[in-house]
C-alpha cells in the first residue's frame, strides 16, 4: 500500500533504499520535532517576525522556468562537477573562469554558460523522492500542519502576479509534462497550476464533438443558471462564483488560434530541441513566453535520475537523460536570448537532493545524498559563476559563499525566486483558513531564509 507521497514502502523494504529512507525519516521527524518545539517556544512567533522584517525584492524576472528533475541528480556529474578515477571520457570536462564543467555531458548548456550559475552550498532536509519534491515545490516541510494548505510556489507567483481573470488568456501558472502534484492550496482555482502534456499538435479537447454553435449555446445555457446562483444569500456560498470564473477561463482557450499556436510546432523545431517530451515542454514554454498570453510561472518536470546502477553506462541512463536536459534546455535559453527574453526569465532547474559522492556504490550506481547543486539562468544574473563550494569529492559545504554564511534550503531558492519576480518572501497573510497566518517562506525556530542575491553580484 502507497502512502500519502505515492511511496510503497512494501517493495523496498529490506533494501538499501529501505535502510537510508529509514534512518533519513527518524533524523526527519527529529527536526520537524525540534522546529515546532521551537516555534513555540521563541519570544516572539516567527511569522511575526518575518511580518516586521519586509524583504526588498530584486524584481529582475518577469516570468520563471522551473525545471524540476524528479528523481534526484547526481550533482557531482553535473552542476557541482567532480572528476576522479571514476570520470567517464565522455564527459569531456572543460574550466570556465574556474568553474568545471562536463562539456561532453552537456555541450549546449556550456555554450550558454555566460548566462549561467550554479548554487553550489545546497542542502536537502531529507532523502526521500515523495518528501523532497513537495518540498521544493510548496518550500516548506510537507508534514507540518501548514502543508496541508500550502500552494505550489508557482500559485504564490499567479495570486501576486495575475491581473484580473478576464485579461488572461491563459493561466498564470501552467505545469508541463506531469499530470499531478502540489496545486494551489487554499487559494482560488485559478491560481491552480494548468496541466499540459505538450505534443506538437495543438491544445487538445478545446473543441466540442458538436461543433461551435453546439458549444456556444450549451455556454449560454450554462451563464443563465450561473446567473441564479451567483448570489450573496447562496448557500454554497462563493462556489458557484468560482466555477463561473474557472469556465470563463476554459472557454478562453476554446476555438482560440493563438493558444492553439503557442502549443503547436513543426517537425524541425521537434528534432532542433531533442525530439524528446522534455523538449516539447521547452518549446512550448518558449513559445508561451513569446505571445504574452498571460503566463508567467512554468514548471518542466523531467524525470529519471533515479541513478542507482549503471549510472556511466555509455548512451545509458545518466548520458541519455543528460543529452535530453541539455538539448531542451540549451536550445531553450537560445531561443529567449535571441528574442530578448532571457533577461527577463529566471530558469531554475534542480531536484529533490543529490547522490551519492566518490567512487560508484556495488551496482556502479549513485544512492541517495543530501547534498544538491542548482543551475540558475538568466533574469539579468550574473553568469559563468559559483556560489558556493563543497570539498574534493561534492560530499559536504566547504565555503557558503553567501551571506547567510550557511547551507542554502530549499526555501531559500524559493525566497530567491520570488525576489526575482519582485515578490515579497517575507509575506504572511492573513486569509488562510486555519487561522493561524500563513507565511510565503516560514521560519525554521529563528531562522530567517532570505534570497540569494549574491547571484546578481
Amino acid at each position: 500500500m502507497k502512502d500519502r507521497f505515492g511511496i510503497d514502502w512494501s517493495k523496498v523494504k529490506g533494501t538499501h533504499f529501505w535502510r537510508g529512507a529509514h534512518l533519513g525519516r527518524r533524523m526527519f521527524f527529529r527536526h520537524t520535532a525540534s522546529a515546532l518545539a521551537g516555534y513555540f517556544l521563541l519570544p516572539s512567533r516567527p511569522g511575526e517576525t518575518a511580518a516586521k522584517a519586509a524583504g526588498t525584492p530584486i524584481g529582475t524576472a518577469k516570468n520563471c522556468i522551473f525545471i524540476l528533475m524528479s528523481g534526484a541528480p547526481s550533482h557531482v556529474d553535473t552542476f557541482d562537477f567532480k572528476e576522479g578515477s571514476w570520470t567517464p571520457a565522455y564527459m569531456q570536462p572543460e574550466s570556465y573562469d574556474g568553474i568545471r564543467f562536463p562539456k561532453g555531458l552537456m555541450p549546449k548548456i556550456a555554450d550558454q554558460l555566460d548566462d549561467v550559475a550554479f548554487l553550489r552550498s545546497v542542502r536537502s532536509w531529507v532523502s526521500v523522492h515523495g518528501l523532497g519534491q513537495t518540498w521544493v515545490q510548496i518550500a516548506r516541510n510537507p508534514i507540518t500542519g501548514l502543508a496541508r494548505i500550502a500552494p505550489h510556489i508557482g500559485s504564490v507567483a499567479s495570486l501576486e502576479l495575475a491581473g484580473k481573470p478576464e485579461s488572461q488568456t491563459l493561466p498564470v501558472f501552467v505545469a508541463l509534462n506531469t499530470g499531478s502534484g502540489p496545486n494551489n492550496g487554499y487559494f482560488e482555482p485559478r491560481h491552480a497550476p494548468f496541466y499540459v502534456n505538450p505534443g506538437g499538435n495543438g491544445l487538445g479537447n478545446t473543441t466540442h464533438p458538436g461543433g461551435q454553435a453546439v458549444f456556444d449555446r450549451r455556454y449560454g445555457l450554462l451563464l443563465d443558471v450561473d446567473a441564479e446562483m451567483r448570489v450573496p444569500e447562496h448557500p454554497m456560498g462563493a462556489a458557484p462564483a468560482e466555477m463561473a470564473t474557472f469556465s470563463a477561463s476554459a472557454k478562453r482557450l476554446m476555438y482560440n488560434a493563438e493558444v492553439n499556436a503557442a502549443f503547436t510546432f513543426a517537425a524541425d523545431e521537434r528534432a532542433r530541441y531533442g525530439n524528446t517530451g522534455f523538449g516539447n515542454a521547452c518549446i512550448a514554454a518558449r513559445n508561451l513566453l513569446q505571445r504574452r498570453l498571460g503566463t508567467r510561472f512554468i514548471q518542466i518536470t523531467i524525470g529519471g535520475w533515479d541513478h542507482h546502477a549503471n549510472i556511466y553506462q555509455p548512451n545509458g541512463q545518466l548520458q541519455n537523460l543528460s543529452r535530453q536536459f541539455d538539448n531542451g534546455l540549451g536550445t531553450l535559453m537560445e531561443d529567449l536570448k535571441q528574442a530578448g527574453l532571457l533577461e527577463e526569465t529566471l530558469i531554475v532547474a534542480m531536484g529533490e537532493f543529490g547522490r551519492t559522492v566518490g567512487a560508484l556504490n556495488n551496482q556502479n550506481g549513485r544512492d541517495h545524498y543530501l547534498q544538491q547543486a542548482v543551475l540558475m539562468a538568466g533574469a539579468k544574473i550574473r553568469g559563468k559563476r559559483a556560489i558556493g563550494a563543497t570539498d574534493e569529492i561534492g560530499r559536504a559545504t566547504t565555503e557558503p559563499g553567501w551571506k547567510e554564511n550557511r547551507d542554502i534550503r530549499a526555501e531559500d531558492v524559493a525566497a530567491t525566486i520570488y525576489s526575482a519576480l519582485g515578490i515579497d518572501w517575507t509575506t504572511m497573510r492573513t486569509d488562510d483558513p486555519l487561522g493561524r497566518g500563513f507565511e510565503y517562506i516560514p521560519t525554521n525556530q529563528s531562522v530567517l531564509y532570505a534570497p540569494v542575491h549574491e547571484l546578481w553580484g
